[in-house]
């Protein structure tokens, strides 16, 4: 019986081991992809709701934009609003805009344009930066194994971990919240996050904090058999703002036609 029970918390430690390293795998997959990122245009559509205390809508914005690379960093340009196709003329105006910001681009010292890739870079890197901690700071279990989008894997759940102290401010919500990652068994490139809010979370200070409850979704898609992209963004959440105003918000941002550039 001793023995039995001995095999049983090995295989337990084993388990919970292969989920961290899986997950580990995962985080460096994705720094490859952020990198590949970089070299694809795509439209991106940003769909937003916002709703006051009471429930009412207070404001909605629907538009979507075709992103591209021009000399060496992001430019957006609006193509639709509501799902449908902007008017001719300000499809003009957009085209004009985009000429003309080419040419602004393209006339920079080499030190200005230096700073300016360096910039969206850096900002890329930020908007990553607590995946870093993400192996350390939860403890993970393996769920399930399943078919996502035609796609094996691991479905893994992750619970914050007892004792972890966030080394970066951009990890400090770590601790208050718990997910599920759906993990390509072929790759280790994450297919789907959900991550879900346990506690209140403070952002500066006093000046937002998200309730309990709030949740964010990412869906990713393979693109020409090459890299994992996002395809789908949702944020739900409700907010208190300078610990008065009270809102709650839903944002939806979906990523397609994907184009990888020269």
């Amino acid at each position: 019986m001793r023995l039995l029970v001995l095999a049983a918390v090995s295989l337990g430690l084993l388990h919970a081991q292969d989920a961290r390293g899986i997950v580990r795998r995962a985080v460096e997959a994705d720094r490859r992809s952020a990198e590949a990122w970089r070299h694809y245009a795509f439209d991106q559509r940003n769909e937003v709701k916002e709703f006051d205390g009471s429930g009412k809508l207070k404001k909605a914005d629907d538009r979507t934009w075709d992103v591209t690379v021009v000399d060496g960093s992001p430019y957006r340009r609006l193509i639709a609003r509501n799902g449908q196709p902007i008017s001719p003329a300000e499809q003009q105006t957009e085209q004009d805009k985009l000429r003309f910001d080419t040419a602004q681009r393209r006339q920079e010292s080499p030190q200005t344009r230096e700073r300016r890739i360096k910039e969206w870079h850096q900002k890329q890197d930020k908007q990553r930066e607590p995946l870093k901690e993400l192996p350390e700071a939860f403890d993970f279990r393996i769920a399930a194994q399943e078919t996502l989008a035609g796609v094996p894997v691991w479905v893994i759940d992750a619970t914050p971990r007892k004792g972890y102290k966030p080394k970066l401010s951009s990890a400090s919500f770590f601790p208050k919240v718990k997910a599920r990652l759906w993990i390509a068994k072929k790759d280790n490139a994450w297919v789907k996050i959900d991550m879900e809010a346990l506690d209140t979370i403070s952002f500066g200070a006093i000046v937002l904090r998200l309730a309990r409850g709030s949740r964010l979704v990412i869906d990713q898609t393979h693109v020409n058999d090459d890299v994992w992209l996002p395809s789908h963004a949702t944020v739900e959440a409700s907010a208190r703002i300078l610990l008065v105003k009270v809102m709650r918000a839903e944002y939806h941002f979906t990523f397609s036609d994907y184009r990888k550039l020269d």
